[in-house]
């Protein structure tokens, strides 16, 4: 009990679900099918007045914990609904399947269950692996039930060698050491490939909390979720173009997909599609230059240029 109420990582934590329910928004979980329950923050009171919008988190940490600022700016403009995805926070699953089209079925059932009637649309925004699971949820939802599609930070475009490149600028072996690390050198590659900024002061000992906090729950059935990614397999692209329009952001600085794979996924992702780059940012720019991220995608879902 010492432990966890000394821990930085679980204060923080209170801090980002007062955050949440500030900006309207209330834990709920539902069973969205016979073997999968979803958790999620939702709106506690929904208007009848606003679109809906859903935000999915990329991997690592559970939803709360990256998309604080996006649910404080977005909350007065829409619904917004905040799911975790299977096996991330509370979201849990008996099925053994763990592919990313998985994750987006899980999400659809979601939205047809919760977030919107028969006959409205939803935007859906996701950033890194959560991109992944966007694009698939726009295609099985189709231009009828999704309206408009974010991809931020994500290399749904990806191949083999892209793999492999990420691998070596991380100087690791295996892409579970840079994505659930489990030692702080781990974290710190991490972090040095997804900021554009350094951060050399932090001690491994509040490295340690925060793996601890963020990486250590679920870590087996995680790693099978690396494994079960479909995209990034082979040396050839396995993506359809999606038929919503499309906005695509990134920070120029990514070093977990670099620009240039931004730009080629523009050309192939949709006829509709739109890319916006963000200076002074890496891979999580939702978080590093949150004020010009949100109004980017602000504009773009309210139609303005």
């Amino acid at each position: 009990m010492l432990r966890s109420l000394m821990s930085i990582a679980s204060l923080y934590e209170i801090y980002l679900r007062r955050c949440f329910t500030a900006a309207g928004l209330s834990p709920q979980s539902i069973a969205v099918d016979d073997e999968t329950t979803i958790h999620y923050w939702g709106p506690t009171t929904k208007s009848q007045n606003k679109s809906c919008l859903v935000l999915i988190h990329g991997f690592g940490p559970m939803a709360i914990w990256q998309w604080r600022q996006q649910v404080q700016f977005f909350s007065p403009h829409f619904n917004v609904y905040v799911p975790d995805l299977v096996f991330f926070g509370g979201s849990t699953t008996r099925s053994g399947e763990r592919s990313e089209k998985f994750q987006a079925a899980a999400v659809v059932k979601l939205v047809e269950k919760v977030v919107v009637g028969k006959k409205e649309k939803v935007h859906v925004i996701g950033t890194s692996y959560g991109g992944f699971v966007a694009y698939h949820v726009g295609r099985m939802m189709g231009v009828e039930r999704v309206g408009k599609v974010v991809i931020a930070s994500s290399g749904v475009n990806m191949r083999k060698k892209d793999n492999v490149a990420l691998l070596e600028r991380a100087g690791l072996e295996r892409i579970e050491e840079l994505m659930l690390p489990a030692k702080p050198q781990h974290l710190r590659k991490l972090m040095a490939l997804s900021l554009s900024r350094r951060l050399h002061f932090l001690p491994d000992f509040l490295l340690a909390d925060f793996i601890n906090k963020l990486y250590s729950d679920n870590r087996k059935e995680k790693m099978e979720l690396l494994k079960g990614l479909s995209l990034g397999r082979e040396e050839y692209l396995n993506i359809s173009p999606l038929q919503q329009e499309v906005l695509i952001v990134w920070g120029e600085h990514d070093r977990i997909f670099p620009v240039q794979m931004a730009r080629e996924l523009k050309e192939i992702i949709s006829d509709k599609a739109r890319l916006e780059v963000i200076k002074d940012a890496s891979h999580v720019p939702q978080i590093e230059k949150a004020a010009e991220f949100n109004n980017v995608i602000l504009n773009f879902l309210k139609g303005c240029s």
